[in-house]
């Protein structure tokens, strides 16, 4: 009896940490989700964008953005660190250099007109 006890209580203790890490992994998954989102208007600026779908993307890691302008559809691509740094970001025309990156980050990204101008707000 007494066995059956400890089984118990040591998937009870598995069951709660696996629960935890899923919403750890979920929380980090919507964050990584709304940064690549709210970067759309500072590498399209354009009037007129619209945002059709913000989801994790095709690799580990990584987050897809796609969007519309007019009638054609556009994508970006967000690589993020093990959390919700953004380390690489991809559009398909090009990539972002090192410098456009940090400058992104340092004077968009982290500012509340990134909030602000957040395309899912819209």
């Amino acid at each position: 009896m007494r066995r059956g006890r400890r089984w118990l209580l040591g998937a009870a203790v598995a069951a709660g940490f696996l629960g935890g890490l899923a919403a750890c992994q979920d929380t980090l998954r919507r964050e990584r989700v709304a940064t690549c989102r709210r970067a759309l208007p500072a590498v399209a600026p354009q009037p007129g964008i619209r945002l059709l779908r913000a989801a994790p993307g095709p690799s580990t890691d990584t987050v897809r953005v796609d969007y519309a302008e007019g009638n054609r559809q556009h994508w970006l691509t967000c690589r993020f660190d093990a959390g919700a740094t953004i380390v690489a970001l991809t559009t398909e025309g090009s990539n972002l250099s090192g410098s456009s990156l940090y400058l992104l980050k340092r004077f968009y990204l982290d500012t509340p007109d990134a909030e602000a101008d957040d395309p899912a707000a819209h």
